[in-house]
């Protein structure tokens, strides 16, 4: 694999743990990725609340920038967690500026809107900027690129101003509409690569048609989390896992994620099915009470998702909305949890039906009953998938992901791919 010499790389991100999510892990387990290959990494975040400091890890260094949200949380559409927003803010920029002028980055990776913040920084325009899109922010206000409780067909004024003012609230809505639509055409003469976590969320961008450079990078899992496969039944207990044979779900326990319908197909197995284990933040999905045999997890650490899902007897991740590159898939392929899901999204690009997972139709309940039962009954059914999940799961670990980053911050650096 290619070696590039150390340069100095600033990643932008809205949060950073230990303020926790999906791409807060990824933003952190590529820092250290880089860090650990021998490059200088710089993290400018957004300061939130009063909470806890950002984590210290080894060769990362992160800078809080200050931002209109930690000083008036009422004017932002989520005033719990101020995020950024789709404009500059001003005291962002401000920081990002005295930032720029001290590390002297030699590229810039940007996650999210904080993007909005980075383009009015004086001398920015000399920087390569690479900007990954882990959902559909370039083009959806909500960044779901849902409407009316389905997929969308895409953005246009008669769907997304009643959805934004849904999600937002009838002032805010149209403001963050406008302000996306607005935007767009200096995100994309101003970024020099965008990197979309699945061919799935370039096309919902509209990257495709839009002239840009662009190239998928997807969502990855710490390479040591291959390490950790077990044989089945072989996984320790912990405290919260059912004792007997489970069949497992991570992730919000929304409807969008497919729990109704996934409980639904659970109820539908033979009266000696095994336990549901669900773990995620609760949502007003689930019904009350739940029915015996279906236990809940809320507010779990990362650790005892792991070894849920080194525990369990399959793991059913069956989303209905367009997943961009779940990495709760990525997790269950790595640690040997035989896998039911769909091809929503970007997961199209993460399973092969048969092969590394069983897929179904989304929103199906008698057919995601008919696979979880295969699973359950088919011992070699489930080594097949495990094996298949092994090996398709090797292009979406730290390692690989990090390098490929690694070679699109060189070749830009070096001028060999041009800059826009």
């Amino acid at each position: 694999m290619d070696r590039w010499p150390p340069m100095r790389v600033l990643l932008l991100a809205q949060f950073y743990p230990p303020v926790i999510g999906g791409e807060e892990r990824h933003v952190r387990n590529l820092a250290l990725a880089l860090a650990g290959r021998g490059h200088d990494v710089h993290v400018g975040t957004l300061r939130v609340g009063a909470g806890e400091p950002p984590v210290d890890d080894p060769g990362v260094t992160v800078h809080l920038l200050d931002n209109v949200g930690h000083r008036a949380p009422g004017l932002y559409p989520t005033a719990d967690r101020p995020l950024a927003l789709p404009v500059p803010d001003p005291l962002t920029t401000r920081d990002l500026a005295g930032l720029a002028r001290r590390i002297r980055p030699d590229v810039v990776h940007s996650h999210n809107w904080i993007l909005g913040s980075w383009l009015p920084v004086p001398g920015s325009r000399r920087l390569p900027l690479v900007h990954s899109l882990h959902d559909y922010s370039h083009a959806c206000a909500t960044k779901r690129l849902m409407f009316e409780g389905a997929p969308c067909a895409g953005p246009t004024p008669a769907r997304c101003l009643p959805c934004t003012r849904g999600h937002y609230g009838s002032l805010r809505g149209p403001v963050m509409y406008g302000a996306v639509r607005a935007g767009r055409p200096a995100r994309e003469r101003r970024v020099d690569v965008f990197t979309p976590v699945s061919r799935f969320v370039a096309e919902a961008n509209g990257l495709p048609e839009s002239g840009v450079d662009w190239e998928v990078v997807p969502n990855f899992v710490p390479d040591a989390l291959l390490g950790e496969r077990r044989s089945e039944g072989t996984a320790p207990g912990l405290p919260g896992l059912p004792g007997a044979p489970y069949l497992f779900f991570a992730g919000d326990l929304s409807q969008q994620k497919g729990v109704p319908t996934l409980l639904d197909a659970w109820s539908r197995l033979p009266a000696d099915r095994p336990d549901l284990l669900l773990a995620g933040r609760p949502d007003a999905a689930l019904p009350a009470p739940l029915p015996a045999g279906v236990h809940v997890a809320h507010s779990w650490p990362h650790e005892s998702v792991v070894a849920a899902f080194q525990g369990c007897l399959a793991a059913a991740l069956p989303s209905e909305w367009p997943d961009p590159c779940p990495t709760t898939v990525l997790e269950a392929m790595a640690l040997g949890a035989p896998l039911v899901t769909t091809h929503e999204g970007g997961i199209a690009d993460m399973v092969e039906d048969g092969d590394s997972a069983l897929v179904v139709p989304p929103g199906d309940p008698a057919a995601l009953a008919r696979a979880l039962a295969r699973l359950v009954e088919d011992r070699a059914l489930r080594a097949r998938l495990r094996a298949g999940a092994a090996e398709k799961v090797r292009g979406f670990v730290q390692s690989e992901v990090a390098a490929r980053f690694e070679g699109i911050y060189a070749s830009l650096a070096s001028g060999e791919r041009s800059a826009r």
